[in-house]
């Protein structure tokens, strides 16, 4: 679609939102944003938009796409009934995701990276095996960076993490190489079933020809068939995958090479299968193993994702504020090398059920500390199985873990729950749960 001179309209203006408008209004577009919040709560971005050239039209979402010749969905924005008669209508409906990759001054090759978990390592990891192979790559999506803030810039790959609310609205996305981690449920407050929420993840396959690559784990029914919905050369990971995860090793089975794990800077069982992961997307890109040897070597993995915090009279805390759903604590808890854990756990409740995690508790747990709104849903679950604290804030709650765990132990901040009960997003809530461990010994903040 031609874009100058058409009337668009971007719902939900946060920060992929505000980047859509602006990439819009530099190619010409009238630019019409509208938000429920109000301008008071939009705060600067209200401003910066303004001067822009884009009309804001807040709280009413409905009078704001009268006339639309294309509406531009945030991710975090849900379907609603104006929009749904719009789309009957046949007016073009595009996410983010799909604004920025057509509207890409230098077309690249898309790496699309899905899942409901280790999105973010993996992504991050995917660019820095191709940047460190010496080609231009942006990495970002929706791990922060909107790809619309880039537009512009000549790059020879785009690595992009993809949730499932970017793939509901795609119909010409096509990366060279889709990769679909895992599905496990999570945002069923969202939609209806869990093959709806599946469906959507596999979106990202659908435009695959045989040229290009589908990754999924190996033995993964549901993730092999959402890659069948496109055309790409599937290639599996994990135990018993072409690239194949051992007790010691990952092992491209494809070309015989073996990546020791004691030489991955990333632990645990749940980075190994993301380092698979990782190695099977770049496969089409020729990178010599001595390359990935020493990235692999180096690569330290993103902040509020497994990080030891601090050590505090023979207990090391670590934080996993990025545990948003039950799957992500559950292998979480599985990974740690202790013996017995204190999982921190709550917050905005998602709609699944809490029993996967009770059963991990049950083999791992030393103790359960809940905190925010999923309070009295994983207490009612977990009844008896563990001792269990309640805690008003993150303060109580690392002083209750402490007084939970013995010597050896690890105290797990993952909360298989969203932040938003308290906490601005999952980078707060870690952010206190770091200044909250390093209150117990005194140290700085």
């Amino acid at each position: 679609m031609e874009l100058a001179g058409k009337r668009v309209v971007v719902v939900g203006l946060g920060r992929s939102g505000v980047a859509a408008c602006s990439l819009l209004a530099a190619r010409g577009a009238r630019v019409v944003g509208t938000d429920q919040k109000s301008k008071d709560a939009l705060g600067a971005a209200a401003g910066a938009l303004e001067k822009m050239g884009v009309s804001l039209v807040l709280g009413d979402h409905e009078r704001a796409l009268e006339g639309a010749d294309l509406i531009v969905v945030s991710p975090g924005v849900p379907s609603f009934a104006a929009l749904e008669a719009a789309d009957r209508a046949g007016v073009p409906i595009w996410g983010e995701v799909e604004l920025a990759v057509r509207a890409l001054r230098h077309p690249a090759r898309v790496v699309a990276i899905g899942g409901t978990n280790g999105k973010s390592t993996t992504t991050s990891l995917v660019g820095a095996l191709l940047q460190a192979h010496g080609l231009r790559t942006f990495t970002g999506g929706n791990l922060g960076e909107p790809l619309a803030e880039h537009a512009d810039e000549r790059f020879d790959v785009v690595v992009l993490e993809v949730s499932s609310f970017q793939m509901e609205r795609v119909d010409t996305f096509h990366p060279v190489v889709s990769v679909l981690l895992n599905v496990t449920e999570d945002h069923l407050d969202r939609y209806p079933s869990f093959e709806a929420y599946a469906q959507a993840k596999g979106n990202a396959f659908l435009r695959q020809e045989s040229s290009d690559v589908a990754v999924v784990p190996f033995g993964d029914p549901i993730s092999d068939g959402q890659a069948r919905r496109g055309r790409g050369r599937i290639v599996t990971f994990g135990a018993g995958g072409e690239i194949d995860v051992t007790r010691d090793a990952v092992i491209d089975r494809r070309r015989n090479i073996a990546f020791p794990r004691s030489a991955i800077r990333l632990q645990g069982g749940h980075n190994a299968q993301n380092v698979a992961a990782a190695i099977a997307a770049v496969g089409p890109f020729d990178i010599p193993d001595e390359t990935v040897r020493r990235v692999l070597a180096t690569f330290e993995g993103l902040p509020h994702r497994m990080a030891l915090v601090g050590e505090h009279r023979g207990v090391r805390y670590y934080d996993d504020s990025k545990g948003t759903n039950v799957g992500a604590s559950v292998t979480a808890l599985r990974g740690l090398s202790e013996a017995k854990v204190v999982l921190i756990a709550g917050g905005r409740d998602k709609g699944g059920s809490y029993a996967p995690l009770v059963e991990a508790l049950r083999e791992k747990g030393r103790g359960l500390v809940v905190i925010g709104e999923a309070s009295d849903a994983i207490a009612s679950q977990v009844g008896s199985a563990l001792p269990l604290r309640r805690a008003r804030d993150m303060e109580d709650a690392v002083r209750f873990a402490m007084e939970l765990a013995t010597t050896g132990d690890a105290v797990l901040l993952s909360p298989a729950c969203s932040s938003f009960d308290m906490f601005r997003d999952y980078k707060h809530r870690g952010d206190a749960f770091v200044l909250a461990v390093h209150a117990l010994s005194g140290r700085p903040s």
